[in-house]
């Protein structure tokens, strides 16, 4: 086996040689979506609180109110999407097969010494959000591409670890009366989210529950009004988990996925995503943490075409 002292120039050689897929990875899809579920008799759970702590049962009624008008609300809305990506593939490279024409042997191996340059992307989006009739639409416009002009219409997304979609229904799949009864609910906490005091409630499905198939996990919830201003998602029910499960393996290490959204615009009563974070990391025996790709996206600017809750 060779041993070659890697510089940007041939890591981008390097790079551009490999199928993304083998590299990269396929990118996760995470769509915060719900659907209607069978009635139940059941009675949902909530864990004895200290006579101190804020009233759970009242708490999930809140957030069962606010979910049904988030359900039924109509909206029309524009704003800027900013989306940053940061890869640190250097675990990746450390041994690949390098082709014949960078000048080491047809498909030899060799070890590469050097950390390679960091990939690094950024986008910016006109993004439009329509909902009607109980289906969204989203529609987005390339603006910038790594600081470049670009005037695409109907883009996708060209993040390469993460694709999301429909982040503003997150609370309805974890929140709303119909699906309350397939989880268990717990206030593990008390916060401040700018000036406003939050209960933190962690939700966990039930074991028994088959149809509990949502994403699920914390959320920071205003006590007075029931707004829900951030969620921290549990990663066991992120789709195509087992993608990072191959590269933990490969690593030898354990992978962990974060996300996170907030939820800080208000319009009418009904709250629109600020913030969208999205980290992976693995994992040593010992704990020390790897981080190898982030994706933070801000929505700003919000125009508001129309918000008002259809009445049926």
């Amino acid at each position: 086996m060779k041993t070659i002292k890697i510089d940007r120039d041939m890591f981008r050689i390097l790079l551009n040689s490999v199928r993304v897929p083998d590299f990269l990875c396929l990118a996760l899809m995470i769509f915060f979506i719900w659907a209607p579920l069978p009635a139940h008799n059941r009675q949902t759970s909530t864990k004895a609180q200290s006579p101190a702590a804020v009233d759970l049962e009242t708490i999930l009624k809140k957030t069962a109110e606010y979910c049904k008008k988030l359900e039924s609300v109509a909206f029309d809305f524009v704003c800027r999407e900013e989306i940053s990506e940061g890869i640190d593939p250097s675990l990746e490279v450390r041994t690949h097969i390098v082709p014949n024409w960078i000048g080491t042997g047809l498909g030899q191996k060799v070890h590469i010494t050097g950390k390679p340059p960091d990939i690094k992307n950024s986008y910016v989006y006109d993004y439009q959000c329509v909902r009607a009739e109980r289906k969204v639409r989203e529609v987005r416009r390339l603006l910038e591409e790594n600081k470049q002009k670009k005037d695409e219409p109907d883009a996708k997304l060209k993040t390469l670890v993460f694709v999301f979609g429909n982040v503003m229904q997150g609370p309805v799949g974890l929140f709303s009366e119909r699906v309350q009864i397939l989880y268990d609910y717990k206030i593990v906490g008390r916060d401040k989210i700018g000036k406003r005091p939050v209960v933190i409630v962690d939700s966990t499905p039930r074991s028994a529950d088959s149809e509990a198939k949502n994403l699920y996990g914390k959320a920071w919830i205003d006590a007075e009004t029931g707004d829900i201003l951030k969620i921290e998602w549990s990663e066991k029910r992120v789709g195509n988990f087992d993608i990072f499960e191959k590269r933990g393996e490969t690593l030898k290490r354990k992978p962990r996925v974060t996300l996170r959204t907030e939820f800080s615009v208000e319009k009418n009563g009904i709250r629109f995503p600020s913030k969208l974070s999205l980290e992976e990391a693995y994992l040593t025996e010992r704990g020390r943490v790897f981080v190898r790709s982030e994706t933070n996206v801000v929505y700003k600017d919000f125009k508001f075409f129309s918000v008002e809750v259809e009445v049926k």
